[in-house]
């Protein structure tokens, strides 16, 4: 049985708030029949999407994208999707559950966050409704406001934010921390890291689009720096 049959049989359970919350595993990455952690970040994709007030078929899509059901188990995750709508338990228990379990771990919680990212835009342009969303959740999540500036920053692209933002940095860093800054971002989410620290397959075309965000913010700092030395 999937974990997305799972999740179908046990949806009462694992998406009623008077229920236990769900178990999470202790690795980092998750491994694929963990129930619990799939229903946690399922729950926060499904409230995700309705931010706006409105599902559209490409956020279920990406969504699809993100999680990538094995073939025949669409419908069950599609399902599970709209139960974790339905739901009233907030989309704060979710984020403070995963928080909770995996603070010390923030590559896997910055992964759940490019997925949110990635499904907010689905439909062409992610909403205020939808940033104060991943804002919050983020919050829950323990980053700090320049932490997420940053995270937001790489997954809207350099024309979205300052590239100071994109490696983490405020306007007047010198040459040397904005190197260093490029160089650890670039290791961290190089998608060969990605698979070899546990991050799901489905991340690797997700951090080839932030390491271009990455690369482009370095050069753009780099000529603005070497032509304020001339």
């Amino acid at each position: 049985m999937s974990v997305w049959s799972r999740i179908v049989e046990l949806a009462a359970r694992a998406f009623d708030p008077e229920a236990d919350p769900p178990e999470f595993n202790e690795e980092c990455a998750p491994r694929p029949n963990d129930v619990g952690f799939t229903a946690a970040v399922i729950g926060l994709a499904a409230k995700m999407s309705k931010a706006d007030g409105v599902t559209s078929e490409a956020e279920i899509a990406a969504a699809a994208q993100v999680f990538r059901p094995p073939p025949g188990e669409e419908e069950h995750f599609r399902r599970a999707f709209m139960l974790a709508q339905q739901t009233v338990l907030g989309f704060d228990s979710y984020a403070k559950q995963i928080g909770r379990k995996y603070r010390a771990r923030p590559c896997l919680l910055e992964d759940v966050l490019d997925g949110l990212f990635h499904i907010a835009g689905a439909d062409g342009s992610i909403t205020p409704a939808e940033l104060d969303y991943l804002e919050e959740v983020a919050a829950h999540f323990g980053f700090s406001e320049l932490e997420y500036r940053r995270i937001k920053a790489t997954n809207l692209g350099p024309d979205a934010g300052d590239p100071y933002a994109i490696l983490g940095l405020l306007p007047g860093a010198t040459m040397e921390e904005v190197r260093h800054a490029w160089r650890r971002m670039a290791a961290e989410n190089h998608p060969d890291r990605m698979l070899q620290r546990g991050a799901p397959p489905e991340f690797v075309e997700i951090a080839r689009e932030k390491t271009a965000a990455i690369n482009a913010a370095y050069a753009k700092i780099r000529e603005e720096l070497s032509a304020n030395a001339k």
